[in-house]
């Protein structure tokens, strides 16, 4: 079967019919929750408790945003096809919802953001395109992880999108679960953001929790550091106005409850 990115651009291919289709299969919505909770495992985060505010790149129809909401944290989605989020609306997505193409760069002031995931979508980022990641290492904060599940199509592919990453100033590099499974492996994208960081250990085959020493410290099919880190800029924690249209129903939305508001802006 080809894969999906061949077939036509996501905001044409996830057109209302798919994203209901995708939305209402449970395998995938069983398949999307593990990857999700591998993502934020991965994310390293402090155990303090403390809601974080995190990133959902490729966000869909809130899928994944359900298990940064159940673990407790505060979310901005965003995703380029218009019907995921509408499905995601419906479905009363507890994150703030964008309508935005990552290849054209996120537009958020430098350092807001705490962390970052994204689940099945930078593949369809085919050259990985370094406004997406130099606009992505300005938001985060200093220190910050974003953790990419992605589905390479090839060696060629994986070089290219760490390259670029690597050219943006993170560190970090891809791990890799179950590597010699093809039915179980996953590829993670693991990079942080101004400071040198090794990449954590995938889980084996005959392990469910962790590689041995051996092949996480020393195997490359198993992980690929990335070596370049980047320039430390100064965290701003300072909230800007909105100013996306006041009538987009992606943005600013009315919702019960939360424990703060998240205002977006282009860069300045």
């Amino acid at each position: 079967m080809s894969r999906p990115e061949f077939e036509a651009p996501p905001e044409i291919f996830y057109n209302e019919s798919e994203a209901r289709k995708y939305t209402s299969s449970s395998r995938i919505t069983e398949i999307q929750a593990k990857l999700s909770e591998r993502a934020l495992e991965l994310l390293a985060l402090p155990e303090d408790h403390v809601p974080r505010l995190l990133l959902d790149i490729g966000c869909g129809s809130g899928l994944s945003g359900e298990t940064l909401t159940e673990s407790g944290h505060q979310w901005i989605g965003l995703d380029i096809s218009d019907s995921m989020l509408n499905v995601a609306l419906e479905r009363e997505a507890e994150g703030d919802l964008l309508l935005s193409d990552m290849g054209q760069g996120l537009g958020f002031r430098d350092g807001v953001i705490d962390d970052a995931i994204s689940i099945s979508a930078l593949q369809w980022l085919c050259n990985a395109d370094r406004a997406f990641f130099g606009s992505l290492y300005r938001c985060l904060a200093r220190g910050a992880r974003a953790v990419f599940q992605v589905y390479p199509e090839s060696n060629d592919q994986r070089e290219l999108i760490s390259e670029f990453a690597m050219r943006a100033g993170f560190s970090g590099g891809l791990l890799v679960d179950f590597p010699h499974s093809s039915k179980s492996m996953k590829e993670y994208l693991v990079l942080t953001c101004g400071a040198s960081s090794s990449v954590p250990s995938g889980k084996g085959e005959d392990d469910e929790e962790s590689c041995s020493e051996d092949e996480s410290s020393g195997d490359e099919e198993n992980q690929t550091k990335l070596t370049k880190e980047g320039k430390s800029r100064v965290k701003s924690r300072e909230w800007v106005r909105n100013i996306v249209p006041p009538d987009s129903k992606y943005t600013a939305r009315k919702r019960k409850s939360h424990f703060f508001r998240v205002l977006f802006m282009f860069m300045q």
